[in-house]
């Protein structure tokens, strides 16, 4: 085994890979960015070396730079995480070259399976079903197209390199294929640095299923069982569970049998992922092989137990398999879903800013729910890497408990300062088709309509009751001055005090009125009067008699925003603060502006040119994926502000138009 090893990558991988290290004994190197110089990973680690600037392009991927790092510290080896040079094969190559090991595969098993066309020649040969398509080199736009006409629309258009859904287009019609497929190659070659694309026939009602595979340099092949990963937003997963609902057993063992098969066809070594997409009419096609760790990996170790990072670290060091086939054994039903900082609401873009509060359920080493993260409160999202900030897993002796479980456990996070898709994971988690396990990859389109329902509850009384508590019982100020009380006492009456709210949609300000008596205080809101007795705060849980109720909520403050968590609902809340100024002025209509900070890829119009509504002005890239901001208008471009390449703020003005609007 390893006395030390660098991990070249960051976020939660990182810190995950550190624990697993800690537990074995193995000290740890880690690699930041200029982001990343407070990251958790950096904090964890027992040797933190700064790389480089904040852009991948600038540090993560710098692989010169990290197997320098290696050397100059004493590593023995380097782990690569998953996304950046996970799936690297020059890299791989290079860390062998300099005398470190590569914890993952061979550069050959990389390069062959790396490139979804030469992949899918290497499991046709090996007896595994494929996707009918085109896998071929050539790569003329019109002769793609021609191919696409005989695989039949609908089609899809993927990356030959990468993963990730980057550089991948479902296109339905024969006249959208040539935008999509430039679309879909300009993300590619920025991702993946290769623009290569294969055509596909898309499989009808979809499921996407992955098997966890594992090889070693004895001979040693085995799969830990499968994990449904259909549900995905813009070709993403968001939740993923293990064992599939959909699968039966003669189902599960054939394609188990079909994993093995793919990864003893190119001598594996390491941990890798199996992918296929089966069909309503259960028909099963080899899809794709990620040669690397998952991020759903922790539901697998979920139900057997296994620590995958331990087995990477062994297989690595030359040893054979922890465990064979008949050895590993499963139990219960595991979920995770993804926590990112997005809005579903708006397409599911990134977001960026301050988290200004994050709290999570609580876990040990013990417990049925996992939470696996690299942020804490305070840290700052930025455009430069995914949006996800941490991955929620649960398990149960059933699904139906660990759906259960996985409820409870979205109920007890929160995230203040940013938008997540936490309110949605939580609709998601709720849906009776979910729960029926009707999951194919249709299923967020399917059911748009029930899941992008308001995703925040209207706040109730009692929710406005505990959030005017957190306010009115803050500790007072150690000052034996009058003029620091904050208790409310007024000369000869009754104090009363009047708080106002935004809800989280800042569409509307709700009033709560206070009179603070003897021991009692009344609130009236919503016309109603209730009357409050033997208010307690406890840290972050609120509790109180309203009119002879017993009432808990969970208020988590970070300055003028609040969570409030009651009943099984959640609302977002800022105090309204009567002294504040904030200078208005009038949404001009021949603005256009960024709904997210990004980098111009491409400025598809100039100034002076006529645009329609719908039309395409500019493409610009965020956390890593691609996206076209089309007109809101017709309208003639007045001033065009950046140009290719340029790093956009969010709500920075993009494109003005003239005054005079084309008929």
């Amino acid at each position: 085994m390893f006395n030390k090893i660098l991990i070249a990558n960051r976020g939660e991988i990182a810190c995950r890979v550190i624990k697993t290290c800690k537990r074995l004994g193995i000290r740890t190197v880690a690699v930041y960015s200029d982001a990343d110089i407070n990251a958790q990973h950096v904090a964890q680690a027992d040797e933190a070396v700064h790389i480089g600037g904040a852009r991948a392009a600038d540090s993560y991927l710098k692989g010169d730079v990290i197997i320098a790092v290696a050397k100059q510290t004493g590593a023995q080896a380097i782990h690569p995480g998953y996304g950046f040079l996970s799936e690297n094969e020059k890299f791989a190559t290079a860390v062998e070259a300099a005398g470190l090991v590569f914890i993952g595969p061979t550069a050959d098993s990389i390069e062959r399976m790396g490139l979804k066309d030469r992949a899918k020649k290497i499991m046709q040969a090996a007896g595994v079903p494929v996707v009918p398509g085109y896998h071929g080199e050539n790569q003329d736009p019109t002769f793609l197209c021609a191919q696409a006409d005989v695989v039949g629309y609908p089609v899809l258009i993927k990356a030959c390199a990468g993963g990730g859904g980057k550089g991948m287009r479902l296109v339905e019609r024969a006249e959208d294929f040539l935008s999509q497929l430039e679309s879909a190659k300009r993300e590619s070659r920025n991702a993946f640095g290769d623009d290569a694309v294969l055509i596909e026939r898309f499989v009808q009602g979809p499921h996407h299923i992955e098997f966890q595979v594992f090889g070693d340099t004895h001979g040693n092949y085995v799969h830990l069982f499968e994990r449904e990963c259909s549900i995905q937003r813009r070709h993403q997963k968001i939740l993923e569970e293990t064992p599939s609902p959909f699968l039966d057993d003669d189902m599960r063992l054939a394609m188990g049998d079909a994993a093995v098969a793919a990864v003893r066809a190119i001598n594996y070594r390491g941990a890798g992922t199996i992918e296929f997409i089966v069909g309503e009419d259960r028909e099963f096609f080899f899809m794709e092989m990620n040669t690397r760790l998952q991020v759903e990996h922790p539901i697998t170790e979920m139900i057997t137990g296994e620590d995958l990072v331990e087995w990477q670290l062994r297989v690595a060091a030359g040893e054979e398999l922890p465990l064979i086939q008949q050895q590993i054994i499963t139990g219960g039903h595991a979920i995770e879903v993804r926590l990112c900082v997005e809005n579903p609401l708006n397409d599911f873009l990134p977001e960026t800013g301050l988290m200004r509060s994050f709290v999570t359920p609580p876990t040990d080493d013990e417990s049925d729910v996992r939470v696996d993260t690299g942020v804490v409160s305070g840290d700052e999202v930025s455009i430069f890497y995914d949006p996800m900030i941490a991955k929620i897993i649960t398990w149960g002796n059933d699904r139906p408990e660990a759906i259960r479980r996985m409820q409870i456990a979205l109920s007890q996070t929160e995230v203040l300062g940013v938008k997540t898709n936490l309110g949605f994971l939580e609709q998601l988690c709720q849906h009776p088709a979910y729960l029926r396990g009707e999951t194919d990859t249709s299923f967020i389109a399917q059911h748009k309509t029930s899941l992008f329902a308001p995703m925040q509850a209207a706040p109730t009384a009692h929710s406005l009751i505990a959030a005017s508590l957190a306010v009115l019982d803050k500790p007072q100020q150690s000052d034996a001055s009058p003029w620091s009380n904050t208790s409310g006492w007024w000369l000869n009456c009754n104090a009363i005090r009047e708080l106002e709210f935004h809800t989280e949609d800042d569409a509307n300000i709700v009033k709560v009125v206070v009179e603070t008596r003897l021991n009692t205080r009344v609130f009236k809101v919503f016309d109603r009067t209730i009357t409050v007795i033997k208010a307690v705060k406890n840290s972050e849980e609120i509790s109180f008699m309203a009119d002879g109720v017993k009432v808990r909520a969970v208020v988590v403050q970070s300055g003028d925003e609040f969570a409030v968590l009651h009943g099984g609902n959640r609302c977002q809340l800022k105090l309204v603060d009567p002294f504040r100024f904030e200078a208005t002025e009038e949404v001009d209509a021949g603005r256009l502006t960024a709904l997210m900070p990004g980098r111009v890829v491409k400025v598809m119009v100039k100034a002076g040119d006529t645009v329609k509504k719908g039309q395409a002005l500019i493409i610009m890239e965020a956390m890593k994926m691609e996206h076209t901001i089309v007109s809101p208008r017709d309208g003639v471009i007045e001033r065009v502000a950046f140009k290719e390449q340029d790093l956009v703020p969010a709500d920075a003005l993009l494109f003005a138009f003239a005054v005079e609007v084309v008929a």
